[in-house]
């Protein structure tokens, strides 16, 4: 049964699921930070997937970074799966401005700002809007 690591789920909100992943958004406000989680048990890497499920997952992972574009229209989006800190495999995706308090540098490493109510629900309204029924749950 799939269950989400303890450190994505103290650092992230749910936002949905897609058919293979578990959609979140990542707490820090600076960024429109999501991550894709895909729904098995013990996967650390891609090639641990199931091809269907890679194929899936690089799917959902466009279709992601189409709707941040389309919602924040970034000048970058970073896509990276880690693990280095959270073993379970997840896979970021960060609308990236020149702008932004950590350009041309990664976002890790600094204290999150947390949202404040009204702010995440209008990130998670303008998203949802956007990816709902293109096999996207909310």
């Amino acid at each position: 049964m799939f269950k989400l690591d303890e450190r994505l789920q103290r650092d992230t909100v749910k936002v949905g699921d897609f058919e293979l992943c578990r959609l979140l958004i990542h707490r820090d406000a600076r960024f429109p930070w999501f991550i894709l989680v895909p729904r098995r048990e013990k996967v650390f890497e891609i090639y641990q997937l199931a091809e269907d499920d890679r194929i899936q997952m690089l799917r959902e992972s466009c279709l992601l970074a189409e709707a941040m574009v389309d919602v924040f229209s970034p000048d970058k989006i970073n896509i990276a799966t880690l693990g280095n800190q959270v073993p379970q495999l997840h896979q970021h995706h960060i609308a990236r401005f020149v702008t932004d308090a950590a350009w041309p540098n990664p976002v890790w490493g600094s204290a999150p700002e947390e949202y404040d109510a009204g702010q995440l629900e209008q990130r998670l309204e303008a998203m949802v809007s956007v990816l709902q029924g293109d096999g996207f749950t909310a």
